[in-house]
């Protein structure tokens, strides 16, 4: 900067600042180097009389390097009012812009602009659109954008499969991955591999996040620490929990966010005392933990039944660290004391807790309840929950169930039509099981599936061994005022049953099963799965709605604790 003031100096000296050319360079190499100024930078273009186009370009990119979003927005205003033209230059940093503070208006703004400039076929121009519809939640948008562009880039794949993996479309996501394969448009390019290493981890597509991981490793001579957290994050989700705490030991850096990924991870796992350790080992290299690293202590904790070691690591959070406590700590701690069935304390903590109980608290309160049969607390949770009028079908639900596991079916029909009467629908039970490098959805009692009949089949086969080697259904899962024969065929077609027959037919003898699922395991098809596991001999992982089940020789990791 010394020596470019200098030299400001001299263009001054010999009158050459009113030169567009030279004054434009100056302004650009002050705003845009990485050493440079940017209030300096605009101190000199306070003193250009008519900046043209290169100029106002020049400096909006210069705010939009320097973080000053709303400054470049307004700066646009300037530069419309002046009179000098926009570019195919101006839009993609505006559009940048526009991402960072989520300026949807001002964006679609910009983007008819574009059009009525002619600019709307700008490959630059239209992946800046891309990415801001994307970032802003407006996916149907990001894909008319994209779906329009004559010449995809790759940079266009990677904004619109970003676009659908940021709003949780993890299915499509993928989908478009294989179109962009297929168009030949194929380059392993690093965000395009994390956004599909994020669609694998929610959708447990442990396959295709191997063959991601192997993209990454051939494209990139060293894994930065996110990209290696994202592996490890994806490993854990999918099951291979041994590959995440490999990849994790042998990280040469870690940060906060990797402790708490594999923290989380082994949690999820049920390996609370591994969790603990590897807690330990944070705070022995000197890293502070955050609020979300003790959300999965807590959660470790809470998995594995280590109510003790849990109610330490709460005091040591407020004491020791000094982390404020939110909603989600005092969440664990009631599903900690809950699944242990210690209800009643867990019931004196929501009432004492320094913030307002949410909807999550009273949830999982009542949760707890209708698992251990404590009505009595049940009700006064679920009367708090309605209180809140969340409109979710799960509480009714739940309510219900808890209701017809004390056989009271006067109250569970009240709560049914209440629940209709308000037009809440229960959400269908699914299983997506990975089978041939594709993912299988399957919903329970579905017989529309086009695997049906080979999946009925396998199902008739399989429950006539099980029932051969002593699998009795239990029946107390079905919270419906049925007969025994109903109430089995039920149980029969859970979506987990439909999806390991589907696996068994379609996976070779011997290899593992991996499931995930939307909803908690009920405890028939966590016998059954059992069952499979021994007769079949088949390793079966499962992840439901709370954590991992690993299914082998007739036992689960869980220990029967979930």
């Amino acid at each position: 900067m010394r020596e470019l003031k200098q030299i400001h100096a001299q263009i001054l000296k010999f009158g050459l600042f009113w030169d567009p050319f030279c004054a434009g360079n100056l302004v650009a190499t002050c705003a845009l180097s990485d050493w440079g100024s940017m209030d300096y930078a605009c101190s000199i273009f306070r003193h250009v009389e008519e900046p043209g186009t290169f100029m106002f370009n020049t400096m909006i990119r210069g705010h939009v390097k320097d973080g000053n979003w709303v400054q470049a927005l307004l700066l646009y205003a300037d530069m419309l009012e002046s009179g000098a033209e926009p570019d195919h230059f101006t839009r993609p940093a505006l559009l940048k812009a526009c991402t960072r503070v989520s300026a949807l208006d001002e964006g679609m703004q910009i983007h008819g602009q574009a059009v009525k400039l002619g600019l709307q076929g700008d490959v630059f121009v239209q992946n800046s659109l891309i990415n801001m519809y994307g970032k802003c939640g407006k996916v149907d948008l990001a894909r008319a954008v994209f779906d329009q562009m004559d010449r995809k880039s790759v940079a266009s794949w990677s904004a619109v499969i970003a676009a659908y993996a940021g709003f949780g479309l993890w299915w499509e996501s993928l989908m478009l991955f294989g179109d962009m394969s297929k168009e030949g448009c194929w380059r392993a390019e690093e965000s395009i591999l994390v956004s599909v290493l994020s669609a694998c981890t929610h959708l447990g597509a442990l396959d295709l996040g191997r063959c991601t991981h192997g993209s990454l490793l051939r494209s990139i001579s060293r894994l930065n620490v996110i990209v290696e957290t994202s592996l490890i994050d994806m490993y854990a989700k999918c099951g291979r929990l041994e590959k995440g705490l490999c990849l994790f030991h042998n990280m040469v850096e870690r940060n906060e966010l990797s402790y708490s990924v594999m923290i989380s991870g082994l949690a999820m796992h049920g390996h609370g005392r591994k969790a603990l350790e590897v807690f330990s080992e944070m705070l022995d290299e000197g890293l502070a933990p955050d609020d979300v690293v003790y959300v999965g202590v807590l959660s470790a904790c809470s998995h594995s039944g280590l109510v003790d070691e849990g109610l330490r690591c709460f005091d040591r959070m407020k004491f020791e660290h000094g982390i404020e406590l939110t909603v989600q700590h005092y969440g664990c701690l009631v599903d900690l004391l809950g699944r242990a069935g210690r209800i009643r304390e867990a019931l004196e903590l929501v009432e004492s807790m320094s913030i307002r109980p949410n909807d999550v608290i009273w949830r999982s309160l009542l949760s707890a309840c209708r698992v251990h049969g404590d009505v009595e607390i049940g009700e006064i949770a679920a009367r708090k929950l309605l209180q809140l009028n969340t409109r979710n079908p799960g509480d009714y639900v739940m309510l219900s169930n808890m209701y017809a596991r004390a056989q009271r079916w006067d109250d569970v029909a009240r709560v049914r039509t209440e629940m209709a009467s308000k037009g809440l629908v229960q959400t269908p039970g699914f299983s997506m099981v990975e089978a041939q490098r594709k993912v299988f959805k399957f919903v329970s009692h579905d017989m529309l599936h086009p695997h049906c009949r080979g999946v009925n089949e396998t199902i008739h086969q399989m429950e006539w061994q099980l029932r051969f080697d002593g699998y009795v259904a239990d029946t107390s899962q079905v919270l419906l005022d049925v007969d025994e024969d109903e109430k089995r065929k039920l149980l029969k077609y859970h979506s987990q049953k439909l999806a390991i027959a589907f696996a068994l037919i379609h996976t070779s003898p011997g290899s593992p099963v991996r499931i995930v699922r939307n909803l908690r395991m009920c405890s028939d098809c966590h016998t059954y799965t059992k069952f499979i596991s021994v007769i079949y001999e088949r390793e079966v992982t499962v992840r439901d709605r709370n954590r991992f089940h690993h299914f082998k020789d007739g036992t689960c990791s869980c220990r029967d604790y979930w």
